[in-house]
């Protein structure tokens, strides 16, 4: 007879797919890095050797900013490089479980209702540009505006999805006896 599964290592399975998840988001981005760069010593040389500009290449270096910085902010959040105030979170007074706590309603009260906001807020700007196949109004810019602006949707659902791995993993730490045989 097979054995079930516990409620823990279901969750344990939920948080390892999800932590793979946003690593290889993490390193998919990472090329966007790299793109970035290549785009922006392109541009800068063209002008300064020829004279010679291109909104396009202009455009593409900050449309692959946004890029970088909304879907780069999941894998940053699992790897705990995000903006934190450390005043009490670093304090010799908080322990790990202090500290798990403070992210599980962080999480819940603060990262989860802020990523809702913004993918309800931003999806009606998302489809109106996707509906008129918004563009650059400069001419030679970038077509498919609404694609970007999809990424701000996407972005944040990634996030939403990281910041519901991290909140699973701290409850994990807190009441899963078995953890580290996980860990």
């Amino acid at each position: 007879m097979m054995k079930k599964p516990s409620f823990f290592s279901l969750l344990h399975q939920i948080v390892r797919m999800g932590n793979g998840f946003s690593e290889w988001t993490g390193r998919w981005v990472a090329w966007l890095v790299l793109t970035m760069v290549l785009v922006i010593v392109y541009d800068v040389s063209m002008r300064s050797l020829f004279s010679i500009g291109s909104v396009l290449l202009q455009e593409l270096q900050w449309h692959l900013f946004a890029l970088i910085f909304l879907l780069g902010a999941a894998y940053t959040f699992k790897h705990d490089g995000h903006v934190r105030v450390d005043v009490f979170y670093q304090s010799r007074y908080m322990t790990d479980r202090k500290r798990a706590w403070v992210n599980i309603w962080g999480g819940l009260l603060l990262l989860i209702p802020y990523c809702l906001l913004i993918i309800i807020s931003a999806w009606p700007f998302v489809y109106s540009s996707y509906q008129f196949s918004e563009g650059s109004p400069d001419p030679g810019g970038l077509p498919y505006r609404f694609i970007l602006k999809g990424a701000i949707v996407f972005g944040f659902g990634l996030l939403l999805l990281q910041g519901i791995i991290n909140i699973l993993e701290n409850f994990l730490q807190l009441f899963d006896k078995s953890n580290q045989e996980h860990s």
